[in-house]
C-alpha cells in the first residue's frame, strides 16, 4: 500500500509516529514492522519477563531487540524499552522519551496481552488480576499516556485497541473451561470495547478516532506452543469456539497488521468506534 510521487514511493503512514505496547514479538512486532514499512517511526515497549500465571514462554529481551533490528532494517527509527504496561508512570516515561526523540505522535496501538488460561496456572485468582491489569488497565495506561499530546497537537490521530473474537463471543462453553484465567481474558477483551466506544465518542470532536480489532487465532507464540496444543486436546470446546468459517486454522499476524494500517491511514479516516473482526469468519455464526 504505497503512493507514487514521481519516481518515489511513499508509504501511507509516511511521517507518522506510532506508540505500540507489547511490541517484542508476535502481533506487536508485526504491527511495528508493518507500520514501519508504510513510513512510520515506532515507540514500543514490552515487559520481557515470564509471568507466573502464563504457562507458555513469554517474550524476552532478545525478542524486543529483534523488533528493533527489523524496524531499523527498513530505515525507520525506533525507541524500544523494557517496561511493564501495568506501571502507569513507566508507560508515560516510555511515551515521553519517544515523543522527545521524534517530536510527535499520531498512532496508538494498545496491544500488550497474555493468555493465562492453561492448566494449574489459570486456576488461581491471580490469573484474573493479571488479565484485567494487563489487557484492560494496561490499555487504559497506554491510551492515556498519549491522548493529551494528541489533543494538544490538534491534528487528529488514530487509536487501535487489540481485542479478540473472545471480545465478541465466548469459548467458555463447558464448566471445565471456567477458570479465573479464561474468565479474566473474556472480561478484559469485552471490557476494552466499552473503553474504545468511550474514547470514540469523547475524542471524535478532536479528530482522534478509536477502534478495536478482533482477531481469531493467530499464528504467534501465544497460540503456537505445546501448552496450548495440549489444552486443545484436553478441552475440544476451545478449538471449536475458535472455529473459522474460512478453511484456515490460524491467520497470520500480518493479516491483523494490514487491517490496522487501514484503520490508521487516510483510507480509514472516517472509521470511528467500530469493532473490526479479522477472524476468517469465526464470528459469522
Amino acid at each position: 500500500m504505497h503512493i507514487k510521487l514521481g519516481a518515489v514511493e511513499m508509504g501511507v503512514l509516511e511521517g507518522k509516529v506510532a506508540f505500540i505496547s507489547g511490541g517484542a514479538r508476535g502481533m506487536g512486532r508485526s504491527h511495528a514492522v508493518r507500520l514501519a514499512q508504510e513510513g512510520a517511526d515506532i515507540i514500543t515497549f514490552d515487559i520481557c519477563e515470564q509471568l507466573d500465571t502464563v504457562a507458555y514462554a513469554g517474550a524476552t529481551d532478545d525478542d524486543l531487540a529483534q523488533t528493533v533490528k527489523d524496524v531499523e532494517a527498513l530505515d525507520r527509527r525506533i525507541v524500544a524499552n523494557k517496561t511493564d504496561v501495568r506501571d502507569r508512570a513507566a508507560v508515560q516515561a516510555v511515551f515521553d522519551a519517544g515523543v522527545e526523540e521524534f517530536g510527535r505522535i499520531d498512532i496508538v496501538l494498545a496491544h500488550a496481552g497474555i493468555m493465562p488460561i492453561i492448566g494449574e496456572k489459570a486456576v488461581g485468582i491471580q490469573a484474573w488480576h493479571d488479565c484485567i491489569d494487563i489487557m484492560l488497565t494496561g490499555v487504559l495506561h497506554t491510551c492515556e499516556a498519549a491522548i493529551p499530546r494528541l489533543i494538544e497537537q490538534g491534528e487528529g490521530g488514530s487509536i487501535v485497541i487489540t481485542s479478540s473474537v473472545l471480545g465478541l463471543k465466548s469459548i467458555v462453553r463447558v464448566l471445565e473451561m471456567k477458570n479465573y484465567g479464561s474468565l479474566g481474558y473474556h472480561a478484559a477483551k469485552h471490557g476494552v470495547v466499552g473503553l474504545m466506544r468511550s474514547y470514540a465518542n469523547s475524542l471524535g470532536p478532536y479528530g482522534i478516532r478509536c477502534n478495536t480489532v478482533h482477531p481469531t487465532g493467530v499464528n504467534t507464540p501465544m497460540l503456537a506452543n505445546p501448552e496450548f496444543a495440549l489444552l486443545c486436546e484436553e478441552q475440544p470446546s476451545v478449538p471449536e469456539g475458535l472455529h473459522n468459517t474460512l478453511p484456515v486454522p490460524l491467520i497470520e499476524a500480518v493479516d491483523v497488521s494490514n487491517a490496522i494500517v487501514y484503520l490508521c491511514s487516510d483510507a480509514g479516516r472516517y472509521v470511528n468506534g467500530i469493532t473490526m473482526p479479522v477472524d476468517a469468519g469465526a464470528t459469522a455464526y
